[in-house]
């Protein structure tokens, strides 16, 4: 099925000089999203209409917005995450959908270093400091010789432990399937999630937002990590209880967390947000030049390869 109409919902998509003009040469007709905006309501689906085909970011692809798309055929997803996407939906309206997984996990692990870093060694806190006009040797902790907890331990989570090992840390894994060559190779150990937790001093979260992922971190498993642990969340907001995790930082029972990502984006409740022991960063973890090519590129390439939209289900999902 090849794409006549294109529709380009990404923002990032759009404002990209290159992938425009990569889109253009083997898809004449293509709309670009040059709002600056995320599309949602009915705005979304106005900008759909007469396409047969799209681009797809973060935005909500659900069964009501399809049924407002009646032409829409094939979607390239914008990106590695498919938890937007109502895959069942796009299955029962014949929309097939292409997806690469992992395009940007070099961009995401090399961020979760940088957060694990600057957490460990209060980088942020005395930058503000010295902006404030003072200045202090914060004493912190190196990232080498750390217990790493990655939770989730797919593309990025298997990039994350390679990046990990010329600092010499201990890696303890945590997945509902285990690769065993993976691990012998790699020394990363199969954990369980609740020792996991207890064991580390950093743990990094990997894993796609669903009803079983929701809040996964809550009070109860917050109490489990260690009063000194940093928490990272590069994956998606709502894996985290976050009023849980302020309480948890402000109480001083969590030493600090750095997060990418929030429920909803951009975050409206400062509670966390403002605490000095908590960094945030704006969704950038595949924001990288690098990635944004590589993910542009893997969007394009979906327009001509689209699968019927269920094929993409994990199997541990279905």
């Amino acid at each position: 099925m090849q794409p006549a109409r294109v529709a380009v919902l990404s923002r990032s998509f759009s404002a990209h000089a290159q992938l425009r003009a990569e889109l253009a040469a083997r898809c004449p007709d293509v709309s670009f999203n040059d709002t600056g905006r995320t599309l949602a309501g009915p705005e979304l689906g106005d900008f759909l209409q007469g396409h047969d085909a799209a681009i797809v970011a973060l935005e909500r692809i659900d069964d009501a917005l399809l049924a407002r798309a009646p032409q829409l055929r094939i979607i390239g997803k914008y990106g590695v995450g498919l938890d937007n996407v109502d895959l069942v939906a796009c299955e029962r309206r014949g929309v097939r959908v292409g997806w690469t997984g992992g395009v940007n996990r070099r961009s995401v692990s090399e961020l979760v270093i940088a957060l694990a870093i600057a957490a460990l060694r209060h980088v942020v806190r005395s930058n503000r400091e010295i902006l404030q006009g003072g200045f202090r040797q914060i004493q912190g902790r190196q990232l080498g010789g750390r217990t790493v907890g990655i939770v989730g331990c797919g593309h990025v989570g298997r990039d994350l432990v390679r990046l990990l090992a010329p600092f010499g840390c201990r890696v303890l894994v945590h997945d509902l399937r285990y690769d065993e060559s993976f691990c012998a190779e790699t020394g990363a150990e199969p954990t369980g999630l609740d020792e996991l937790l207890a064991m580390a001093d950093v743990v990094s979260l990997h894993l796609p937002l669903t009803a079983a992922t929701k809040h996964l971190i809550d009070t109860q498993r917050l109490a489990r990590m260690k009063p000194d642990a940093v928490l990272i969340n590069t994956a998606r907001g709502g894996i985290v209880d976050e009023a849980a995790l302020a309480e948890a930082l402000r109480e001083g029972r969590l030493a600090a967390a750095a997060f990418d990502v929030f429920s909803p984006e951009p975050p409206v409740d400062r509670q966390l947000i403002d605490l000095p022991n908590f960094i945030a960063t704006g969704h950038i973890g595949g924001s990288s030049a690098e990635a944004v090519l590589a993910m542009g590129r893997a969007a394009i390439e979906g327009l001509f390869t689209a699968r019927v939209a269920t094929e993409h289900i994990p199997d541990y999902l279905r």
